[in-house]
């Protein structure tokens, strides 16, 4: 009997690949993978180590399920992902109970660890160099079968003062572009219709190698694969969006129009003091010129409440900008001081209670506006693609173009025909519940 062996991936859409690939791996070498991880011999947790909420879930998970392994429901327990290569000399000493502990150039190596874990029992900690994690080979797709992640680059060069990304993922590397193509080529002959670009700054894509950015060029190429309806691209940074790249998407019908842009803040001193580029003049005209290029545009970012030094007017600058701009989706985060980071050492750090309570004022800001945007759609038509049934509600639930998959909202409607999972329906919205929208099918 094969050894069963269980995936629990957390934190972003890249690190999900990263287990697609451990996965592959690991089937090929004879192992069976199941979807329940409590039922298998062997539990890998690919971990998130970005901030402190994503540390703290890594940690729990990972002593859940050493707690299975203590009632011999397991046999062994692995970590990998950010939160192993992020600290590596402390995973095995604060939780002794894993069996193995594993950085991110050493991914390749996890069969051979499990293997050696089942031989002699000891622990393992394998670390290579971060520039060793491949982004080439096989992957088992766990995300539904009509939808993927494309990563099209590895690491990160911004270094942003608040960001560990770069010491876990090192400096930023582009895949070759021909081995971009012949990946998405194959997620399109098997069943994929919605493909999702993303890198930690697709916008930066291509510059290592080929001296300037090549985003543009890479969806045009996508473009042109049969196969795919949907071609979204996520992690857009403000100051490398181009006219080229806006007038790619406005000219091209399988990019969604819909952008991606985590600005972080407007105030010019607080995003130079984070090291990021621009302030609120830069950004507003920037986001007029989108929206005049492409009409209709869904624009998403990201916002950072309380970092160091962030006075009352400065927050009430990002609260005007906010109203002002009427994102049609965004998310505000408290800041969360990392160690290893310019930031964690900076004066003037805000009281974490302080912080939270500005993301929130932030948040409710952006109910009202998301309220405002969906009575909008009251009466519209959309094209949606099917996700499931709930069976709680007795609807089914999808998203159209306007939403990324697992980060923004969702459409339930009612249908008299049978839908499967993966269709693309027409749905008249009538009726909106928080950040999602409700309608029936219509022929």
């Amino acid at each position: 009997m094969s050894t069963r062996v269980g995936m629990v991936s957390l934190g972003c859409p890249k690190n999900q690949v990263d287990a697609e690939h451990m996965l592959f791996d690991l089937r090929q070498n004879g192992f069976e993978i199941v979807a329940d991880a409590a039922l298998a011999d062997v539990v890998v947790i690919n971990t998130c180590g970005f901030i402190e909420s994503a540390k703290q879930e890594a940690i729990d998970t990972i002593l859940e399920f050493c707690t299975l392994k203590q009632e011999g429901r397991i046999k062994a327990v692995i970590a990998t992902g950010c939160l192993a290569e992020r600290y590596k000399d402390e995973m095995m000493k604060e939780i002794p109970e894993l069996d193995a502990v594993i950085g991110l150039g050493s991914n390749d190596k996890l069969v051979d660890i499990i293997r050696q874990i089942y031989s002699d029992g000891m622990p393992v900690c394998a670390y290579g160099n971060k520039t060793d994690l491949s982004m080439e080979g096989g992957r088992i797709i766990s995300t539904e079968p009509f939808y993927a992640y494309l990563k099209i680059a590895e690491g990160c060069s911004n270094c942003c003062t608040y960001c560990a990304i770069p010491s876990i993922r090192g400096r930023y590397r582009s895949r070759k572009m021909e081995d971009v193509i012949a990946e998405a080529k194959w997620l399109a002959e098997n069943g994929v219709t919605e493909l999702v670009v993303v890198a930690q700054d697709t916008t930066r894509y291509g510059e290592d190698i080929y001296g300037k950015s090549m985003l543009p060029e890479l969806l045009k190429e996508l473009c042109r694969i049969e196969g795919f309806k949907w071609i979204r691209t996520l992690y857009c940074y403000p100051e490398r969006i181009t006219d080229e790249l806006l007038d790619t998407i406005a000219a091209e019908d399988k990019l969604v129009k819909y952008l991606d842009m985590p600005i972080q803040h407007c105030s010019g001193d607080i995003l130079k003091a984070m090291n990021r580029y621009g302030d609120r003049k830069f950004l507003t005209e920037l986001i007029k010129k989108i929206r005049e290029k492409i009409p209709g545009i869904i624009l998403r970012t990201t916002l950072i409440a309380g970092f160091p030094g962030e006075t009352e007017e400065q927050f009430e600058e990002l609260c005007e900008f906010v109203k002002e701009i009427q994102f049609e989706r965004l998310g505000c985060f408290a800041y969360s001081p990392e160690e290893g980071t310019k930031a964690y050492d900076m004066p003037d750090q805000i009281h974490l209670k302080v912080r939270e309570h500005r993301a929130d004022i932030i948040m409710e800001e952006q109910m009202v506006i998301s309220d405002r945007l969906n009575e909008k759609a009251m009466g519209k038509t959309f094209e949606v693609v099917c996700e499931g049934f709930d069976r709680y509600a007795e609807c089914y639930y999808g998203r159209s173009a306007a939403d990324a998959p697992e980060i923004d909202g969702k459409i339930f409607f009612d249908s008299d025909k049978k839908i499967r999972v993966g269709e693309y329906v027409k749905v008249l919205v009538d009726d909106t519940l928080d950040y999602d929208l409700i309608g029936s099918r219509i022929d």
